[in-house]
């Protein structure tokens, strides 16, 4: 039974490692070709068309097998899934027990800890706090924080605009800040910043890049749903 290794915990398979009879060693040539097959097979995942049954399967084995402490009540995977726990567990080594000596140091080390409060710093550097202004100065400065120049008045300020035509709406797609499918692709690649390797990196943020445009477009589908059923309720 081996450590598993940083690049398969990337992949999601670090299961393979803790069933793995190869000697714990790093440096070990079966984990560089095991770890190039699982890099094969999470690109067919990832580049796999996302409503295939097969595929679906897939991602959720390798989900289960990657947060198995999330899924170890599943009634066909469940024992596997307990037992893999088990082993994970059995190679780290148990904490050191607690003693009178090291709580009290914990206690210590929270009372010299500062506590932060900004609302309170901030109030603190009011250099009025201990005795408020007199009427006649707070009036005098509000004048002249406040005061506006004419210049400064704007002739249509808090009138109602009353359009002279029908104003076309705007595609919202085409403007600059709603490309939809940009922003889940940044999302997806900065959810990858911890990754290994350029190309585990680029099998991440693909799934998550589809999973992101996925939930999109469900959503999009339910309101259109509620708009057909408001729409039809109108009609009536």
């Amino acid at each position: 039974m081996s450590m598993p290794r940083k690049a398969m915990q990337e992949l999601g398979f670090q299961a393979c490692c803790v069933w793995c009879d190869a000697p714990d060693d790093s440096s070990s040539k079966r984990c560089g070709p095991c770890i190039q097959h699982h890099r094969g097979v999470r690109e067919a995942l990832a580049a796999g068309p996302p409503d295939d049954p097969f595929f679906q399967l897939g991602k959720e084995i390798m989900a289960m097998a990657a947060d198995p402490h999330h899924y170890d009540h599943d009634e066909v995977h469940g024992p596997v899934l307990r037992e893999l726990q088990r082993r994970a567990g059995s190679m780290v080594d148990a904490p050191s027990p607690s003693t009178t000596a090291s709580i009290n140091e914990i206690f210590e080390q929270q009372k010299m800890r500062k506590k932060v409060n900004v609302l309170q710093d901030i109030g603190n550097q009011n250099p009025w706090k201990e005795q408020p202004l007199d009427a006649k100065k707070a009036a005098s400065i509000g004048e002249t924080t406040w005061k506006l120049d004419d210049s400064d008045i704007d002739e249509h300020y808090g009138r109602r605009t009353i359009p002279s035509r029908p104003i076309d709406p705007v595609n919202r797609d085409e403007r600059l800040g709603e490309d939809t499918a940009l922003t889940d692709r940044v999302h997806a690649a900065a959810s990858q910043s911890d990754a290994v390797d350029e190309e585990t990196a680029e099998i991440f943020e693909a799934i998550e890049f589809k999973r992101r445009q996925e939930q999109r477009q469900e959503l999009k589908r339910a309101l259109d749903d509620v708009k057909k059923m408001v729409d039809d309720d109108l009609d009536f």
